[in-house]
C-alpha cells in the first residue's frame, strides 16, 4: 500500500496537507516500510498562489503520480477531503507523533 504523510521536524507528521514543505510517500508492505521517499512540495508557499482550485490540483496531480492509497496529516480540510474522497483515497486526519508508525498504523 502507499501512503503519503505530511512531515514535521524530527521524522514526525506534520501539520495540514495543504500547507505542508514536505511530505514522504512510503510504501507499506507485510506492516513494515519497504519504501520511504521524502519531497520536498513547497505547498505552504503555493497555499495562497491562484485559485482554491488550482491549489487542489497540484496536490491532487502529485498524489496521482505518487499512486497513493491513503493520506496521513495532523490535519486536511474539508473540500480536500471530499476532493481526495471522490479520487477513492483513503484520509487518515488528527495523526500526530512518529511519521514511520503513522504510515504503518494507516496501511493496517
Amino acid at each position: 500500500m502507499i501512503v503519503c504523510t505530511t512531515l514535521g521536524p524530527d521524522g514526525t507528521v506534520g501539520g495540514g496537507l495543504g500547507r505542508a514543505s514536505r511530505v514522504a510517500v512510503a510504501s507499506v508492505e507485510d506492516g513494515e516500510v519497504s519504501t520511504w521517499e521524502e519531497h520536498s512540495v513547497g505547498w505552504d508557499a503555493l497555499h495562497d498562489e491562484g485559485t482554491e482550485g488550482a491549489h487542489h490540483a497540484r496536490i491532487v496531480r502529485f498524489l496521482r503520480e505518487q499512486g497513493v492509497e491513503v493520506v496521513v496529516a495532523r490535519g486536511i480540510g474539508a473540500g480536500m477531503q471530499r476532493t481526495l474522497g471522490t479520487m477513492g483515497l483513503r484520509v487518515v486526519v488528527g495523526v500526530e507523533g512518529d511519521a514511520r508508525q503513522a504510515v504503518i498504523a494507516a496501511a493496517g
